[in-house]
């Protein structure tokens, strides 16, 4: 089955600067005082009307995507004054060059000013000083482009005094945030056991980044294309992981993340993660084992991420019965 995902004309990236302080002029240091690699990006970008830097002076209220913020910069983010909004917009081919300029220019401010640099997309922090004091030259999905949103549902069914005893456990959900900013739905993965946390989060970072390294191969060799067909089936290959593996697939389902599951008891705090539903498009997809997998989801979730053989695991798609296995997709670098 195919699923239907409508491509934008355009996409806008944001990113906020706050500060106690605007100890300089801010439509005289973007784009003329951005240095590094992305200098001739902004300064065109912003020529050209596509990049903005718009300064208020007042202080940027969070909301409710801004929930991971900790309590050292909650108290920075109550002593600053004013805010500067970065924003970029441009066709989703020129991904992913346009929003590294953008976050590029707000890296740039933030350390001139000494602000919190914050994506509202993902509701975390960039560093701005050390190492990651610039914007880096080669795009990586895992350099704060996306955040993991990790609940529980409040009627657990694992025993309290036992949470590893995964067969009895189903109350883990994670959401992905920032994947919107690719022009994708957001993936999420519901019904694990809560100890399976990082391994459910390793598998949807591997999930997230083949998606990207896919979407934007098709985005840059169409141009014009205005929806794109996603198959509801992904082989992950082992040149798809960062420290190579088993091949494994993987079901995508649209999924109503206001719902979640039919018939699942208890209830859990539903991250917004696209549009209202009834408007067509698919804001969030789930993620699961292919229809011909024999177990549970954490038997799955477990047998994809172990070194051993699982020969469940690569017969699995009614596609590789019939036809070779698609040639991997060189995946971004994680």
């Amino acid at each position: 089955m195919k699923i239907t995902l409508p491509l934008p004309r355009t996409l806008t990236s944001l990113f906020i600067v706050a500060m106690e302080h605007t100890p300089f002029d801010i439509e005289s240091f973007v784009p003329w005082r951005v240095g590094g690699p992305y200098r001739r990006a902004v300064i065109t970008s912003a020529n050209n009307g596509t990049l903005t830097a718009a300064h208020h002076t007042t202080p940027w209220k969070p909301t409710g995507a801004a929930t991971t913020l900790t309590d050292d910069e909650r108290r920075r983010l109550r002593r600053t004054k004013h805010h500067v909004v970065v924003s970029s917009t441009a066709p989703p081919y020129k991904l992913p060059t346009t929003m590294q300029a953008a976050r590029a220019a707000a890296r740039a401010l933030a350390r001139e000013s000494d602000g919190l640099l914050i994506d509202p997309l993902t509701g975390s922090t960039i560093l701005t000083c050390g190492r990651c004091a610039g914007e880096p030259t080669d795009f990586r999905l895992t350099d704060d482009w996306l955040t993991w949103d990790v609940q529980v549902h409040d009627a657990a069914t694992c025993p309290p005094w036992d949470p590893a005893d995964t067969g009895v456990c189903d109350c883990l959900r994670v959401t992905s945030r920032g994947l919107r900013r690719f022009a994708l739905p957001e993936i999420t993965l519901d019904g694990a056991a809560c100890a399976h946390n990082l391994c459910a989060t390793n598998l949807l970072r591997t999930v997230a980044n083949r998606l990207v390294t896919d979407h934007l191969s098709y985005v840059n060799t169409h141009p014009e294309a205005t929806e794109r067909k996603l198959d509801d089936f992904l082989q992950i290959h082992p040149s798809d992981q960062p420290d190579g593996g088993l091949s494994f697939g993987v079901q995508l389902t649209p999924y109503d993340s206001d719902l979640g599951e039919l018939g699942r008891t208890g209830s859990i705090r539903r991250l917004k993660v696209g549009p209202a539903p009834g408007t067509g498009q698919v804001a969030c997809l789930k993620v699961g084992p292919p229809s011909g997998f024999t177990g549970s989801l954490n038997d799955w979730l477990c047998a994809t991420q172990a070194a051993t053989s699982h020969p469940s695991l690569t017969l699995i798609s009614p596609h590789t019965l019939t036809t070779p296995d698609p040639t991997p997709v060189s995946s971004l670098a994680a």
